[in-house]
């Protein structure tokens, strides 16, 4: 049999990530989390205050100071409860402190719509005041957002609410990460392979299709003993933010979610319409990928196999991490160095176990260094990974220390910049370095992936939620026919006629979490698409795009996404940068179906 997964207790303390930049342990945080109320409890003395520039900066300066103790205890619950889902300690301080975030949230409900509850003039003569210059474009968004901002008493009730309507997504994710079992399978010699979360991408990616077609039956048929489960809980994610939208006087829940960003749906529509545009593209992809599977049928299992035999070359964490290094070169020394520090001081957990939250993320807090979770495996795609989640803690600390806290929040629309700029530098270095065509045909293979699973499959995720969420819209019933049948026609429309349905494909949207954090996907194909460009620039003009790069890295939240994107160098108002990011991925196609003539394959 294959090694099983270790409980947590049985890992390597050298490979786990340290969280004493936030705690020292459970009891300091439970000590935290305890003088939390206290701070809370203040609010009420600026209910009714907020009248002029200096009641208005008192009431942000306890905003912040409480936000951040919040943070912090909620980041650390996470992070314990993403350790190991399981366990039960680790569920309730994560359970408590969402709690506690709900009741900030409420306590706090009353301040934005009393500050907009002032006339246009007084706002604009406060905003103008220098008192509160360091707040200028946070108080101009809340002016922005005035006609959808409910009375205090709304506002109030509605933030109650909060932990309730995120039930489902709770629900979703227990159930993925925790409850959800499946079978283990045997690959063409009889091993036997243990499924989880984390483990199965992995086994898609292996060379033996026996593995790969018994992991995907075994994966997709406890998916589908539990549909109607995902169909109820994805039903009120949706149904929620339809109803706030309703109440916000928005004309849908995508205006609504890409309002808070201040992006124009238009560029939503774009990306759908320039990928429809560039569909070609992908079918002549798989149509190379059944080619040198040397299949009589592509199936969904086959999509992640490498293109050539024998790719089973593996990577220690150390050399993974190097490989990193050399990566990111272009973005100068500093930037190095501190990816260095970042592995010295152990913020990566960087090995399944038993229970541990799947896939991989970056988190952290305005007080604390980034945390990386990965579930390193060996294979490229792990060290793509351990590269992608790095751009985001650069991200995440270059925000941290060059803005306050409240603009160091950065939107997701600009976070998958920073994550894919990284992993284009990796397959750009190593490729420029391989000369051997078999090895340059896997590392092709390894960027056409790239642009397949952020690009095409990203914006087939985000037309799903258009139309899931219009669905709700035109009151029509989102249960697990629909909702299959919705995802199925789009996986026809995204891999034409090359590739063989199987029929356990349908039920695949019930396992993308992101859907629970509505028109949220559609920010990887932006994302990668405006890193595409500012990659390639980076490599041709070297330190001027570099230092722009790094400029836009640094601004958090300080302007709106479009503009910092501008600054940087790309104009996403436009369909531009979107159709050159499928450009690139032809040329990367053609390079593919070259290298594959040279062999002979």
């Amino acid at each position: 049999m294959s090694e099983l997964l270790k409980e947590r207790s049985q890992m390597d303390p050298a490979f786990e990530w340290d969280l004493s930049t936030l705690f020292r342990n459970d009891e300091a945080w439970k000590n935290a989390f305890e003088q939390l109320d206290e701070s809370i409890q203040e609010a009420g003395k600026y209910q009714g205050t907020l009248k002029d520039a200096e009641s208005i900066k008192a009431y942000l300066s306890w905003e912040e100071g409480t936000d951040r103790k919040l943070m912090n205890v909620f980041e650390y619950a996470n992070l314990r409860h993403s350790e190991d889902t399981r366990d039960a300690k680790a569920q309730s301080m994560y359970a408590r402190a969402y709690g506690k975030a709900v009741q900030l949230q409420a306590a706090t409900a009353f301040a934005i719509p009393e500050i907009l509850s002032l006339s246009e003039e007084t706002l604009e003569q406060i905003i103008a005041d220098p008192l509160l210059k360091d707040h200028e474009h946070l108080l101009k968004d809340l002016l922005r957002k005035k006609a959808h901002t409910l009375s205090a008493d709304e506002e109030s009730l509605l933030a109650q609410f909060g932990e309730a309507l995120a039930a489902p997504s709770e629900a979703a994710t227990n159930l993925m990460d925790a409850d959800l079992l499946f079978d283990s399978v045997k690959d063409s010699e009889g091993k036997i392979h243990e499924v989880t979360g984390s483990s199965y991408i992995p086994l898609q990616m292996s060379n033996d299709r026996t593995l790969r077609k018994n992991a995907f039956d075994s994966y997709y048929r406890s998916y589908r003993q539990h549909i109607t489960t995902f169909s109820s809980t994805y039903s009120g994610t949706v149904k929620a933010a339809v109803t706030e939208a309703k109440v916000r006087h928005y004309g849908s829940s995508r205006e609504m979610s890409m309002s808070e960003d201040n992006i124009p749906v238009s560029v939503y529509d774009s990306l759908i319409e320039s990928v429809h545009a560039n569909m070609d593209k992908m079918y002549r992809y798989v149509r190379l990928r059944k080619r040198l599977l040397k299949l009589d049928e592509l199936h969904y299992y086959d999509l992640y196999a490498p293109l050539v035999s024998g790719d089973d070359r593996k990577y220690t964490y150390e050399q993974a991490q190097q490989m990193v290094l050399d990566a990111v070169a272009p973005l100068g020394n500093e930037y190095v160095e501190r990816v260095r520090q970042a592995y010295k001081d152990h913020w990566m957990d960087v090995y399944p176990s038993k229970g541990k939250t799947g896939g991989a993320f970056s988190s952290g807090t305005y007080d604390s260094n980034p945390f990386i979770l990965l579930n390193f495996s060996g294979s490229l795609d792990s060290v793509s990974t351990i590269a992608h989640e790095m751009g985001h803690s650069q991200h995440t600390w270059l925000t941290n220390h060059n803005q306050p806290s409240w603009y160091s929040g950065y939107t997701m629309f600009v976070a998958e910049v920073a994550s894919t700029v990284n992993e284009n530098l990796l397959i750009e270095q190593l490729l420029q370095k391989e000369d051997d065509p078999k090895r340059r045909l896997q590392l092709l293979n390894q960027y056409l992936e790239g642009f397949k699973g952020t690009v095409y499959r990203q914006t087939m995720f985000a037309e799903f939620e258009k139309e899931a969420h219009a669905m709700a819209e035109r009151g029509e019933s989102l249960d697990s026919t629909s909702l299959s049948s919705l995802y199925l026609n789009l996986i026809k429309l995204y891999f034409g006629e090359d590739l063989v349905i199987d029929d356990a494909v349908q039920y695949e949207w019930a396992r993308i979490p992101h859907f629970y954090r509505p028109f949220y996907v559609y920010v990887y194909a932006t994302g990668y698409s405006t890193a595409a460009a500012l990659s390639e620039g980076i490599l041709k003009e070297g330190e001027p795009a570099a230092k722009r790069y790094l400029e836009f890295l640094s601004m958090g939240s300080s302007r709106y996404p479009l503009d910092e994107l501008k600054h940087a160098g790309v104009d996403l108002t436009t369909p531009e940068p979107i159709n050159r990011a499928l450009a690139k991925f032809e040329r990367v196609l053609m390079d593919a179906e070259q290298t594959a003539d040279k062999l002979g394959l």
